[in-house]
Order: C-alpha cells, then sequence, then structure tokens
C-alpha cells in the first residue's frame, strides 16, 4: 500500500494519484476551487495526514468479493460493506455506485476533507481506492451504526436509547459541527447533516461521516457561498433551498431538526405519518413554542424517563436552531454550551421507577415543591442576536446560554 500525502503537495500531484477515470481538467478546476495550499484546515496541517492507497484486489479481499452478509447499508451513493483488513482491523467500506449520487469530484472533497479534518466526533478515513472506474473510501467501523438506526422502525426486541444516551449523542455531533465552523480556517459546512450520517461507536459516542457535499465556507468579507442547492430533504435549511446561499447556519438549522429527531423519536419527513404530521417540523412547532404542551413531544418509547426542566431547556434549544431567521440562529459554539447545560442534569432512575411503581416522569434536579407544582415551566425566552451576541470569555459563554439557565 502506498501513502496519499497530505494538501501540501501541488495540483499536479493530486491530479497524478486520481487520474485513472476522472478528467484532468475538471479535477484541476475543482482543486482550484478549493484553493488547498492557501486556504487548507489549519488544525490538521501540523498533523500526520495520510491515508492509505488500497488496491480494489485487496478491497475485494476483506470484503469478501463484497459478499452481501457483509453489507452495512445502502443509499444513493452507494453500499457500505463491514471489512476485514489482513492486519485483521475491521473497517466500513463505502464502494460508490459509478451512476449514483455522488461522482468523482464528491469522492475527490471527500477524500481531502478527511485527510485533512481530526477530531473525536468526525469518521477518520484509513484509505481510499481510485482503481479504473472503481472508487472506494475505507473508514473506521462504527459497530453501532447510524444514529437513524436506533431511533427509527425499532424492532420489538431492539432497546430505545434512553435520554441520557440521546444528549450525549447531541453533545458529541455539535462538538463535531463546532470543530468545522470556529476551529477550521477556513470554515468547513457540512451541508448534509442528518440522523443517517451520525454514526456511533461501541459505547455511543457520534462522529460526523460522509463529507462528500462539504464545502468551505465563507471568508473575509464574503457573507455567503453560493451554489447549487443540494442535501437532505426535511434536513435543508429553507433560506438555503430558496437562495442557494450557503452559510454555517444551514448547518445550525440541519442541526435543529437531528435534536428534533432526538426528541420525538420521529423522522424528519415521514410519507407514513398522516396529512399535517408528515413534515416533522411543521407538527412540532406549534408544541416547541407552547410551555404548557412541549411534553407532548417526547418520544413515547422514553416512557416519561427524562427530567423535566431539562426537556423543557432542550426544546428551547432546537427552537432557535429552527429559526426562520439565520442570522437569529444560535452559532454551534452556543449550542454546545447549552446542551452541556442540558447534560448536566442526567435523568436518574428512581427507585419507586425501578419496582415499576412509579407514576410518571419525576426530575431529580427539580425541587419537592416543584414536583408538586403542576404550572409549567416559565416561558421560553426570545433569543435576538443584537441582545444577545455570541461571545465567549473567562466568565464563560454571555449570550445565548445564559438565559435557558433561568429556565
Amino acid at each position: 500500500m502506498s501513502c496519499f500525502s497530505c494538501v501540501c503537495h501541488r495540483q499536479k500531484e493530486a491530479g497524478r494519484r486520481f487520474s485513472d477515470g476522472m478528467a484532468p481538467r475538471s479535477l484541476s478546476r475543482l482543486v482550484d476551487s478549493l484553493d488547498l495550499e492557501k486556504n487548507a484546515p489549519t488544525p490538521a496541517r501540523a498533523k500526520s495526514c495520510n491515508a492509505h492507497s488500497f488496491t480494489l484486489r485487496e478491497l475485494a479481499a476483506a470484503t469478501r468479493n463484497f459478499k452481501l452478509s457483509n453489507l452495512l447499508g445502502e443509499g444513493g451513493f452507494g453500499r457500505v460493506f463491514k471489512g476485514f483488513l489482513e492486519s485483521g482491523q475491521v473497517v466500513a467500506i463505502k464502494q460508490l455506485n459509478q451512476n449514483g449520487l455522488q461522482g468523482s469530484n464528491e469522492f475527490l472533497v471527500e477524500v481531502l476533507m478527511l485527510i485533512m479534518l481530526h477530531h473525536p466526533n468526525l469518521v477518520s478515513l484509513y484509505g481510499y481506492c481510485a482503481e479504473g472506474s472503481e472508487r472506494l473510501l475505507v473508514y473506521e467501523y462504527m459497530p453501532q451504526g447510524s444514529l437513524e438506526d436506533h431511533l427509527f422502525d425499532l424492532p420489538p426486541n431492539k432497546e430505545p436509547l434512553d435520554w441520557n444516551t440521546r444528549i450525549k449523542i447531541a453533545v458529541g455531533a455539535a462538538k463535531g459541527l463546532t470543530y468545522l465552523h470556529d476551529v477550521v480556517h477556513p470554515p468547513v459546512i457540512y451541508r448534509d447533516l442528518k440522523s443517517a450520517n451520525i454514526l456511533l461507536d461501541n459505547d455511543f459516542n457520534p462522529k460526523l461521516s460522509d463529507f462528500g457535499l462539504a464545502k468551505l465556507g465563507p471568508v473575509g468579507d464574503r457573507t455567503h457561498v453560493s451554489t447549487r442547492v443540494m442535501g437532505t430533504y426535511g434536513y435543508c435549511a429553507p433560506d438555503y433551498a430558496m437562495s442557494g446561499k450557503l452559510t454555517v447556519k444551514c448547518d445550525v438549522y440541519s442541526f435543529g431538526v437531528v435534536l428534533l429527531e432526538l426528541i420525538t423519536g420521529r423522522r424528519a419527513y415521514d410519507f407514513s405519518k398522516k396529512a399535517g404530521e408528515q413534515s416533522l417540523i411543521s407538527w412540532a412547532h406549534p408544541l416547541l413554542n407552547d410551555r404548557r404542551r412541549f411534553t407532548q413531544l417526547a418520544d413515547p418509547l422514553l416512557r416519561g424517563r427524562y427530567p423535566i426542566r431539562a426537556l423543557y431547556q432542550l426544546a428551547v434549544v432546537t427552537s432557535t436552531c429552527l429559526h426562520e431567521k439565520p442570522h437569529l440562529r444560535p452559532s454551534m459554539l452556543d449550542v454546545v454550551v447549552a446542551l452541556d447545560l442540558v447534560a448536566s442534569q442526567p435523568y436518574i432512575l428512581e427507585n419507586n421507577q425501578r419496582d415499576g411503581s412509579g407514576s410518571g416522569p419525576i426530575s431529580p434536579y427539580l425541587s419537592d415543591n416543584d414536583q408538586k407544582d403542576s404550572s409549567p415551566p416559565p416561558a421560553p425566552p426570545t433569543w435576538k442576536a443584537a441582545s444577545a451576541p455570541a461571545t465567549t470569555n473567562s466568565d464563560g459563554l454571555k449570550g445565548y446560554n445564559h438565559l435557558l439557565a433561568n429556565t
């Protein structure tokens, strides 16, 4: 196996390595547009950022000739197989559909992005194969599959995600996005955040995957990147869908949809639902903004096992992420701090609930008076960008998140 060098090589080197089956002019234009030598994400430059070039024969052997019993998933981009390398390492191998939605340019973007970016909440790329017309990517194997696998259409024998695990996943995914938006320079706009692209390890630590649609964000005086609209229906920010103007706030909106899925256990868009409930956002909107009915959002599979106040705070965070005006959505850095507050209030199973005698959700973070009081939490605060700037200092995040502490 040969080593694929990082972004410090010149355009002609990248063109040589990916020349099989790709038009050099198209590749050159893509590399020029990324401006990698000048604009490569800086945190990864100081690290070892090598990926191996596998042969098709090696990956066919790893998957037993792409046997269906090793199939992990399938989508418009192609198939993902579980594989075993000669070293014994277990990997996930994505075989791109030659006639699918992810073309050679998207393949190159994903390889370059994952080589340059390193974070505990981003999936690791081990290597690639660009042999003839074949395009394959080799990732670390995530044994628990995707978040989607644990939220929707669960078989009777599968245990649903509990409240604390859902919050853990939300916090980790938010930290991955914060790295892309606020640490990397220029920022990276993920553009395809959805529950199917959040993968989970054995301990349910989340990692973002599938960077084929990622774009470098605006720098300097530019406020957005103009591009053709791409993404997944139900997760795409309406402002981006209508204008084609891409900003990091588009990712914030998509993250709000994922939060809503975590809260409700419902898909972003579900044609099997009756009219009026097919769109998750349309169905949830009146509940998110009703302080007396927000508990109706909770996934029935939680069986009332969640802290009421933390659920309310999470509903507030979700509502702000889904704001129709992108400049009023919080930054992902704000969201992480807010979710850390939610995570600091885990659900603790009471003794009377362990023996089945409990009558409903009781939060250990409410006082006795709070638990007896049937009145709803205070009205959700209105987050305004002008009066609540998203900035940090030694005293902590001042702006959106201090309001949550008072709920």
